[in-house]
């Protein structure tokens, strides 16, 4: 299984990069999850793989096919599974290359999209609580009130919002 670091995803960034100037085209892509966390907080020392939505969606999937032959990737390094799950949010610019605009999400709204799936292996539990530390936040209502504030028509799901007040109750 691949670990990508600040560094990796630094370096195949500037990659994608290069394949876009190869094609003469300019793109986007907004990086979430542990990708994230590594790029902004330096809150983990890597993720299993860059979860990300760009655009245009067809060159940056084939670049990101020859970075994966070139580096001996997995061919879902980079990958939009998570498109689905997306709801309208703010995106900060992270950097800008020559042909490659690289954006994040508002930390609130990368603490949301993960304590709405309240995954409780060990990497996404730290990310939670490593965010509510960071954004101050003291309290599983506030913490819900975020969540709502981005996700006003889908249900707190039982083991989300059992997840969420244990780790306020155990005292982060």
């Amino acid at each position: 299984m691949d670990n990508f670091t600040k560094c990796d995803i630094e370096r195949y960034l500037s990659e994608l990069n290069d394949e876009l100037a190869r094609e003469d085209t300019k793109g986007e892509i907004c990086i979430y999850g542990g990708a994230m966390m590594c790029l902004a907080f330096d809150a983990r020392p890597s993720t299993k793989d860059v979860d990300a939505i760009f655009k245009p969606e067809t060159i940056i999937r084939r670049a990101a096919e020859l970075i994966a032959t070139r580096h001996n990737l997995r061919g879902d390094w980079l990958n939009d599974a998570l498109k689905g799950f997306l709801v309208a949010h703010n995106q900060n610019l992270y950097v800008e290359l020559s042909n490659l605009r690289v954006f994040l999400p508002d930390p609130e709204y990368l603490l949301a999209m993960k304590a709405m799936a309240a995954r409780v292996d060990a990497s996404d539990k730290d990310d939670i609580i490593f965010l509510i530390e960071r954004l101050g936040i003291e309290s599983a209502d506030k913490l819900f009130s975020i969540i709502e504030a981005y996700y006003p028509h889908n249900r707190i799901s039982p083991a989300a919002q059992f997840f969420i007040e244990e780790i306020f109750e155990s005292g982060l």
